[in-house]
């Protein structure tokens, strides 16, 4: 399922070599992917930067969750989140990143994927992992939620 279109987590929306010159370079790159794959307009990229000055969105471990206002909510087309892994990292407000979730989303139905995400935070060698990956495989299994790890 992550494969196809429209999943919450698609392949095409993981990128694992991006490069960014600060962190509104980072924050516009992780846009640009959720409205390349259809999932959001693009209006929808200055409410995620409006919402990166209001409160940042680093969350720990080399990860931050870049998302848009409430505002924003209607320039959503469907719930969708993209990976994007910086290697050379970006300054975060002071803090390194190396690993953007960027969330699009008009309900809730991102909210298991950002549980898994929470989960992989608190595990020291799987967020290294996920800071490290370089498979798409790597990252879909990583943040693969909890209750499919049961059915398989």
């Amino acid at each position: 399922m992550a494969d196809q279109p429209g999943a919450l987590l698609d392949r095409r929306a993981i990128h694992l070599t991006e490069v960014a010159g600060d962190r509104d370079d980072a924050i516009r790159r992780c846009g640009q992917v959720l409205v390349e794959i259809g999932a959001a307009s693009p209006e929808y990229v200055p409410t995620m930067l409006a919402r990166e000055r209001s409160v940042s969105t680093y969350i720990g471990e080399g990860v931050a969750i870049p998302h848009g206002t409430l505002a924003g909510k209607d320039l959503v087309y469907r719930d969708a989140l993209a990976v994007l892994r910086f290697p050379a990292g970006v300054d975060w407000g002071g803090q390194p990143v190396t690993v953007c979730v960027a969330i699009a989303a008009q309900g809730d139905g991102h909210v298991e994927l950002l549980a898994s995400l929470a989960e992989v935070l608190l595990d020291s060698d799987k967020a290294r992992a996920l800071r490290e990956a370089t498979d798409p495989e790597d990252v879909l299994e990583l943040l693969k939620p909890a209750r499919e790890d049961s059915n398989s």
